[in-house]
């Protein structure tokens, strides 16, 4: 149990870090490095007019006394792709104030909540929220603050067909009657993301769509090829940890439905599927996070890593900077590739909200859309995946629009010089948003725990789901049956 405790603490770490983006911890704005895994910013310039965004010159012209804009997010990235909106448009006459609370003793979430509930000079008027708490902020209590989009002269239906976004873009960000009132601009689609040459020592070939077929769809044969593997002296993952997310991700229901505890088939399924990981030695048996997970990647574990899940920002930042390597042939630089996943999945991201209460709503329109829907070659998220942003040190990166991945070429040398957006556009096809509750982390760290117990502790699988439905009631106000 405490190593699964350390393994959800570290994943919630990584994942705050990983998508994370807006001011310091203080109200004075600053740009400090992301963490590696944090996702690329990007600005270009911005498109000045739209017919999809109401541009009344008097709105316009005559804005608020007020010049300040407040912007609340788990780190500085979206305050810095605002700041790059500035410089391309000098006429916007708005000071831009961070607040991350990312060095501070608090829980961001509970100063955004107290922020927007107060109201004042410090009310949040624009706030970005990881994937893992969207849903607060959408079906929950604090989903009275959120504006739709449509409020702010932003047309979604032409924009989002015409930038291809993704179905669980969309529908992450969509309230009960159907409204989008909040839309990532990072390209969070996962693949499996596996070493070349240990493919073509197992199969012959390191082809992409022939491993993607060797490894899937479904699980049985991921299974299949994890044998595969053991006979030559790999492992298939890293550890048994490492398929939960993508089997959770890929569940076709939520945890709650109708208000009661539901355990979907996918979920379920992780519970035989990490015990068979596990007794027939498919994994170095490592947690997620932990320094031992990191060694496959350089090939200094006990056995040699065939492959990781996770979208771009995995390749980018953890794989990339935990191979050995900086080039081709250092490491294992370069010999790393990208496939679809056995089951479809998303993992991390944040959705940009805009407060209800704010005075400004008629000014960040045009803002809102470029950040998360123009794919024009002059938007955020065309020269955030042509790596042309300066805030994520030139990074190509994962985007939400399909368009603009089509138009940006992916090669990148760490993975061979393969185009990585061809994978991770599909991959973003594959996904689901509707399969999220606000108590999945919470009742993720339940079910992973009934997980270790069965797979190593020596409890029974009805064992472990009838604690786990038991600690559910106990601590969460959920009805379980």
């Amino acid at each position: 149990m405490r190593r699964f405790a350390v393994l959800f603490l570290s994943i919630l770490f990584l994942v705050s870090v990983v998508m994370a983006g807006c001011g310091t911890a203080s109200d004075v704005p600053s740009s400090p490095d992301i963490a590696p895994p944090a996702s690329d910013d990007s600005g270009d310039t911005p498109t000045g007019s739209s017919d999809n965004v109401n541009k009344d010159p008097e709105i316009i012209t005559d804005p608020p006394d007020d010049k300040v804009i407040n912007v609340f997010c788990a780190s500085d990235e979206v305050y810095r792709i605002i700041m790059r909106y500035k410089e391309l448009n000098p006429d916007f006459p708005y000071e831009i104030k961070p607040y991350s609370f990312a060095t501070a003793d608090v829980d961001f979430h509970v100063a955004l909540n107290e922020s927007l509930e107060a109201g004042g000079s410090r009310m949040p008027d624009i706030y970005c929220i990881g994937s893992g708490h969207v849903m607060e902020y959408i079906h929950g209590d604090m989903a009275m603050y959120a504006t739709p989009y449509r409020d702010l002269g932003i047309d979604v239906e032409s924009l989002a067909k015409e930038a291809d976004i993704p179905r669980y873009v969309i529908d992450m960000g969509s309230n009960a009657d159907g409204q989008v009132v909040a839309l990532s601009y990072q390209g969070t689609g996962s693949a499996f993301i596996y070493r070349r040459s240990i493919a073509k020592t197992v199969w012959g070939t390191d082809d992409p769509e022939i491993i993607r077929d060797k490894i899937g769809p479904g699980w049985d044969r991921f299974l299949e090829a994890a044998a595969d593997l053991k006979v030559r002296g790999y492992v298939m993952v890293s550890g048994y940890d490492d398929l939960w997310f993508p089997m959770a991700a890929s569940a076709e229901n939520p945890w709650i439905v109708d208000g009661k505890l539901h355990i979907d088939s996918y979920r379920e399924a992780f519970l035989d599927l990490a015990k068979q990981f596990h007794d027939r030695g498919y994994t170095n048996n490592t947690t997620t996070w932990l320094t031992e997970w990191y060694d496959g990647m350089k090939d200094t574990g006990p056995k040699k890593v065939f492959g990781y899940f996770g979208p771009s920002w995995m390749v980018n930042y953890v794989i990339t900077n935990n191979c050995g390597g900086k080039q081709p042939g250092e490491g294992t630089y370069g010999d790393w590739a990208v496939c679809e996943p056995p089951a479809g999945f998303f993992w991390g991201g944040f959705w940009v909200f805009v407060n209800k209460n704010s005075e400004h709503k008629e000014v960040l329109g045009d803002l809102i859309r470029w950040i998360t829907l123009d794919s024009s070659e002059t938007g955020l998220q065309y020269s955030w995946a042509s790596g042309t942003f300066d805030g994520n040190g030139r990074v190509r990166d994962a985007v939400t629009s399909g368009t603009v991945m089509g138009n940006v070429p992916g090669e990148i040398d760490f993975l061979g010089g393969q185009d990585m957006f061809e994978v991770f556009d599909k991959t973003a096809r594959l996904a689901s948003g509707k399969n999220r509750t606000m108590y999945d982390e919470a009742i993720d760290l339940y079910w992973l725990a009934a997980a270790r117990e069965y797979a190593e502790g020596g409890k029974t699988k009805e064992q472990v789901i009838a604690d786990f439905k038991q600690k559910v009631k106990d601590q969460l106000d959920i009805i379980v049956e």
